[in-house]
């Protein structure tokens, strides 16, 4: 996310990841489309996860359709359709910690989990763990770029307030989920309206249901998510509440699975496997699936963002 400041895009604040709920995705103990004369992935793993059989992945499941839970309590979406198709041709199940966003990256770093996989944009703070001042907050991690979103402004539907773009905020009050790179992007903002005297008030909620909740009763005249999120609130609705998409993509950036940086082994293995799923076709049929091939990536790339 969100999926580009602090440690910004879905991500923020320090703390000890409380996972609500270990999500285990089964039926992934094929090789997939793997063929005979294809290196064993498997065998490129890290000991900890060729001993445990599983990969723990710590994902916020609050998402759609990115990742959410589905009518089972089971995780669906994207991400979790991707990580099956990727443990699949690692020979593992995938193993999802339902953990809010903002303790992702802390969480991995303190190994509660093996990577981080929840519409997190590569960015270099997240990379290089700095805040915007540009000290060191954190040890950083790496990234396995699978996908591209931008983020979208939300609206009421008809879009009472004209708003087309980010300049068309000032003077309105707005909501986003904090921690986010979206958070991010408002907040620099305020300076351009500061400068052309209407300011730019911004509500940071903890979730984006409750943003779109304040845009929805008329208490914030914008939201601003990753398109493909933006995209089906538009399609789905909040408790009937119709929404539109005002302007156009905004920073389209990749979406990463973040890796630890001293787990380079596990980071190369999985560059490999997200590119067995792009060759074989399984990702474009999920994909297609979520009504989401425009933000199709070619190949896995390491630190694209």
């Amino acid at each position: 996310m969100h999926h580009s400041a602090r440690i910004p895009g879905r991500l923020g604040r320090t703390g000890a990841v409380l996972a609500v709920g270990s999500l285990l995705i089964t039926g992934c103990s094929s090789v997939g489309s793997a063929t005979p004369t294809e290196e064993n992935l498997h065998d490129r793993l890290p000991d900890s996860i060729k001993t445990s059989g599983v990969l723990k992945i710590g994902s916020d499941l609050n998402y759609a359709p990115v990742e959410f839970k589905g009518a089972d309590g089971q995780p669906t979406g994207l991400d979790p359709e991707l990580a099956e198709a990727i443990g699949k041709q690692l020979k593992v199940k995938v193993e999802f910690l339902d953990t809010g966003f903002e303790k992702l990256v802390p969480g991995l770093q303190s190994k509660q989990f093996d990577v981080a996989m929840s519409a997190i944009t590569d960015n270099r703070q997240r990379r290089d763990g700095t805040d915007d001042s540009g000290q060191q907050i954190s040890p950083g991690v790496d990234f396995v770029d699978y996908f591209m979103a931008g983020t979208s402004i939300l609206v009421a539907k008809g879009n009472p307030k004209s708003i087309k773009s980010l300049d068309d905020l000032c003077g309105q009050t707005i909501a986003v989920q904090r921690g986010t790179t979206q958070a991010d992007i408002a907040q620099r903002q305020t300076g351009a309206c500061d400068k052309g005297k209407k300011p730019l008030v911004i509500k940071l909620t903890d979730t984006d249901a409750e943003a779109l909740a304040l845009v929805a009763s008329g208490k914030a005249a914008a939201d601003m998510n990753d398109f493909p999120v933006a995209a089906y609130t538009v399609q789905k609705g909040v408790n009937g509440t119709q929404f539109d998409m005002a302007g156009q993509q905004l920073q389209p950036n990749p979406y990463g699975i973040a890796v630890a940086k001293d787990n380079t082994q596990l980071r190369d293995t999985l560059v490999k496997a997200v590119n067995r799923i792009i060759r074989s076709g399984d990702y474009d049929k999920i994909l297609e699936k979520w009504n989401l091939k425009d933000g199709a990536a070619q190949n896995a790339v390491v630190n694209g963002g």
